[in-house]
Formats: C-alpha cells, sequence, structure tokens
C-alpha cells in the first residue's frame, strides 16, 4: 500500500489501542499517534471527582485531539491515530453529560466548540473499533498498572460501551472495521495481528467501501 492513508483505532479503555497502534505502526512503518493520557492534568483529579474536572479533562483532550490532527494532516506517511476527537465528544462527553457529571450549561458550551472544528478536519480514511466486554477491559486496566484507573468502575465501562456501539452504527464519516478483542489476542498470538492488519490494507485499498460497520 503506498498511498497515504489515515487510520483510527477506537475503543473504550483499555481495550487496547495504544498497543495496536504501536504494533501496527512497527510492523507496516506507518506514524503513530498516541492518546495524551500521561500529560492530561486534570486526569487524577477527574477519576477523584468526575463532576468538577470533567468539562476541564475533555476540554484538554479536545484541545491535543485538533493540534494532533493538524499534525498528521502534514505527516507524508500513513497515520495511525490512538484515538479521535469524534469519541471524545461523541462518547467520552456525551456519557459525561448524560450522567450528569458535566452540566448542560458545559455540554451546550463544549459541543459547539466540537462541532466549530470537526468539519474543518480531514476525516480518517478508516476506523478499526477494539470491541471488548467488561471483564475483559477490567482484565487489561489491571494489567497495565496505571492506578488511577483503580477506581473506574463496571458500569461505566458499560456505559462507555454502548455509547461506543451507538457511536460506531452512527458514524458517517469513514468505513468502521469492528475487531472483537474478547477473540482475538493480537498481543499474544501473531497470527491475530496479521488478520487485523491483512484486513485494516484490504479495506483501505477499497476506497469505495461501505460505510456501514463491518466486522472481522
Amino acid at each position: 500500500m503506498d498511498a497515504r492513508r489515515y487510520i483510527v483505532v477506537a475503543g473504550n479503555i483499555g481495550v487496547g489501542k495504544s498497543t495496536l497502534v504501536s504494533m501496527m505502526c512497527e510492523r507496516q512503518g506507518w506514524s503513530a499517534y498516541y492518546e495524551p493520557v500521561a500529560e492530561n492534568p486534570y486526569l487524577e483529579d477527574f477519576y477523584r471527582d468526575m463532576a468538577r474536572w470533567a468539562f476541564h479533562s475533555q476540554v484538554f483532550f479536545l484541545t491535543h485531539r485538533i493540534r494532533s490532527h493538524h499534525a498528521l494532516a502534514g505527516d507524508p506517511h500513513t497515520v495511525v491515530q490512538d484515538r479521535s476527537l469524534y469519541e471524545d465528544a461523541e462518547v467520552f462527553a456525551r456519557n459525561l453529560s448524560l450522567g450528569g457529571r458535566m452540566s448542560q450549561r458545559e455540554w451546550e458550551t463544549y459541543w459547539e466548540l466540537y462541532r466549530s472544528v470537526v468539519e474543518l478536519l480531514p476525516a480518517p480514511d478508516l476506523v478499526v473499533y477494539l470491541e471488548a466486554s467488561v471483564p475483559t477491559l477490567k482484565r487489561r486496566i489491571v494489567a497495565r498498572g496505571r492506578g488511577f484507573e483503580s477506581s473506574i468502575d463496571d458500569d461505566y465501562l458499560a456505559r462507555l460501551n454502548t455509547l461506543y456501539e451507538e457511536w460506531a452504527e452512527a458514524f458517517d464519516r469513514a468505513p468502521i472495521l469492528k475487531v472483537p478483542c474478547d477473540r482475538l489476542d493480537f498481543v499474544e498470538e501473531s497470527r491475530d495481528l496479521r488478520a487485523i492488519v491483512d484486513t485494516v490494507e484490504e479495506r483501505l485499498r477499497d476506497r469505495q467501501g461501505s460505510l456501514f460497520p463491518f466486522e472481522m
């Protein structure tokens, strides 16, 4: 695949997005753009008091994501992004609003900012959506050992999973490849990684492919 492409790896907390981005880019020689988890100065505060810090944390992520989009647009290589601003807004911020952890005024301000910039940014050529059940997510969260994530409860992850499914079904800016991570272990099984990369390349060659989500 010689032409430059823009790929997003999407999915819930702990599903393995950063790992897949790293492995795909190392294997294919693509450029990786990672989620700024460690850089977010509000994240630990957010997990302690979501209602107090939700707006601040989401605005930080949105600002970083806009900068990242501009940077990757100028990269001459195929780029793979670890989570996108679409998920930040339409899954995470929406969840906080629906759960009362972001006020209506904060949500409307945030949503207007998001809608103002999203039309100006290049759309992905493909979204790779990693799906996993809550037990799988919890095991992976424990395995990676980020202390501030230890307080994330099952209901929060389940609500995010529901919103991710709704987002994937409605997303119309790029094709979505659904990867069932309860069944495919691209970390332990090299054949699973090969299967994912081969499917990604096949879909990228099919530029006229359907925008409806498709599964491996």
